[in-house]
């Protein structure tokens, strides 16, 4: 590894395991000194490891290595693959292996042994270049060509730019990293090399040696791998099997063609975001029970789910979510649906008690069905498709909500509905993925089905106006905590009942407040808040890893 003068200092203990990283393990990295203080105490185990190790020389590589396996900064190759430096391949175990054998030399027919190592070492040799072929880590036999490319990288938020670069298999590559980013970052590469740490506006450099089949790389600094900040590096236009857009360090679910979300992305200017405002219920002009017809028609489409990223979405009415309804307690709700999609599709009501057989039954593409219910009970309701896998077509975007209200509801000034949503990202334009979906593994979080976009699209409010939020979480798996930074909510409804506030005053005795409205998957209810000086209040899930991946927006406050 070469690093430019510019280039961040290495620290005590990277200097320290410099012998670990000329054996091809690359190093456990800390965060830098703007992140989280907890990443440096997070795991006791390997601080201890970490002592154990200074302590014994001989046991330094394999336990750099296993520390880099846990941290997700070295893939798990078996010891007797193990690369060395300059991509030779031997065993672990090789140093060991020669003084044993020395010892035996002294005592026993030198020239036995020495065809018994000669046969034992051809066996290792064939059975490694065997064991290698399509490893796509650097460690196959390859002719060098005598060229080398010299790429030069830059960082952009939380992206490196470009994130791939291809070369001929037997090329040496040298990648310059100009950290062009406000804070530290480094380049790590599966095969052991790294740029170690590289300071806001410094350079660092890596020698990845002759290159024979893909390799991927990443940011160690703990989360920058999760958050996307993945780097490729192409072989004759072939990509490694296992491309980890992503997914967490140590847990990655990906197809290896899967979107990757950059969360700093802006959505396109002529982008509109879902309109949270909520109406009030409409009345019969007696006053009494009325019915709400309503058709629903099934559109598969691409759609921008946020982060630079567009899925193919599966839609009610062309939304998501889909259309969101309300009405009152002794309503009839009336939906036609139609099927418009290439797959089977249905919808199941939670604010309906009536029994699934026919109601919620899939329907094939051209067909259509009448769905009745009556509104007995007060809430927000969640609504969704049915059809199997239905973790997958919720995930789609097929579900929205029914709000019902409580008999009595006063009115506000303003109020706003926010369905909380997980999306598992496929192929860019393309569905979701399955494999994603089935591990909880979700790539962004949104607010009515769009990651952000009340961040770049305020909410809107006045100094001293009344705001209702009505929240759902539409899952398909995962909870949200609703929270709105700079505020209190002194009214709570939750699943059918006050919690805090109301017609009881619940809570008034005691001077009684609430932070956070806690949803399971299928859950809702509203909260109630106002502002008293003018300002950017954010709303947020409390879950930040859920926030930060776009579980997030604005409320704008004017005088």
């Amino acid at each position: 590894m070469t690093k430019t003068p510019d280039a961040q200092a290495p620290s005590p203990d990277e200097a320290a395991a410099s012998e670990d990283a000329a054996a091809g393990a690359p190093q456990d990295t800390a965060a830098n000194g703007t992140a989280n203080s907890d990443a440096s105490s997070a795991s006791p185990a390997l601080g201890d490891a970490a002592a154990g190790h200074a302590g014994t020389s001989t046991d330094k590589p394999e336990a750099a290595h296993r520390r880099a396996v846990t941290a997700g900064t070295a893939p798990a190759i078996d010891r007797s693959r193990r690369p060395l430096p300059g991509g030779a391949g031997s065993t672990a175990g090789g140093g060991a292996t020669a003084s044993s054998s020395s010892g035996l030399l002294q005592s026993a027919d030198r020239r036995g042994i020495l065809m018994g190592l000669l046969t034992a070492g051809a066996a290792v040799v064939v059975g490694s270049v065997i064991g290698n072929r399509g490893q796509g880590g650097g460690t196959q036999d390859v002719a060098p060509t005598g060229n080398t490319v010299n790429a030069t990288i830059k960082v952009e938020g939380l992206r490196f730019v470009p994130d791939t670069v291809d070369v001929t298999p037997g090329d040496r590559l040298v990648i310059t990293l100009d950290n062009t980013a406000d804070q530290v970052h480094d380049l790590v590469l599966a095969t052991g090399q790294t740029t170690g740490r590289v300071a806001a506006r410094a350079k660092g450099t890596l020698d990845a040696g002759v290159v024979s089949g893909p390799i991927e790389g990443w940011c160690s600094i703990a989360g920058h791998r999760a958050q996307g900040m993945v780097f490729h590096v192409t072989a004759g236009g072939a990509a490694a099997g296992g491309h980890q857009h992503g997914g967490g360090q140590g847990k990655q679910v990906s197809s290896g063609n899967d979107a990757v979300p950059d969360y700093s992305a802006h959505l396109p200017a002529d982008f509109k975001a879902f309109d949270a405002a909520l109406p009030p219920a409409p009345s019969s002009p007696d006053g009494g029970p009325m019915t709400h017809r309503h058709t629903f028609t099934v559109k598969e489409q691409v759609m921008q789910v946020g982060a630079g990223v567009t899925q193919r979405r599966l839609t009610f009415n062309g939304q998501v979510p889909g259309p969101v309804l309300r009405g009152k307690v002794g309503d009839t709700f009336e939906i036609t649906l139609i099927n418009d999609g290439t797959m089977s599709h249905s919808l199941d009501f939670h604010a309906g008690i009536t029994p699934p057989d026919k109601a919620m039954r899939s329907i094939n593409p051209g067909e259509s069905l009448v769905y009745t219910f009556k509104a007995q009970h007060s809430g927000i309701w969640l609504y969704h498709c049915s059809t199997s896998p239905m973790s997958l077509h919720l995930a789609a975007g097929m579900h929205g909500a029914v709000i019902i209200d409580p008999p009595g509801l006063p009115a506000v000034d303003r109020e706003y509905v926010i369905v909380a949503s997980e999306v598992y990202l496929g192929p860019e334009g393309g569905e979701p993925s399955t494999d994603k979906i089935a591990a909880k593994t979700p790539d962004l979080m949104t607010f009515n089905g769009v990651a952000f976009q009340y961040h770049q699209q305020p909410l809107k409010a006045k100094v001293g106006e009344r705001v209702r939020f009505w929240v759902m979480a539409a899952g398909p798996s995962l909870p949200t905590s609703f929270h709105a930074v700079g505020l209190q909510f002194d009214q709570v409804f939750f699943e059918g009942a006050w919690t805090l506030g109301g017609p009881s005053r619940i809570g008034n005795a005691w001077s009684g407040g609430s932070q956070a409205l806690g949803l399971q998957p299928a859950q809702g209810g509203f909260v109630e808040c106002v502002a008293s000086e003018p300002g950017h209040y954010v709303f947020v899930t409390h879950s930040f890893a859920d926030m930060e991946k776009g579980a997030h927006g604005v409320l704008e406050v004017s005088a």
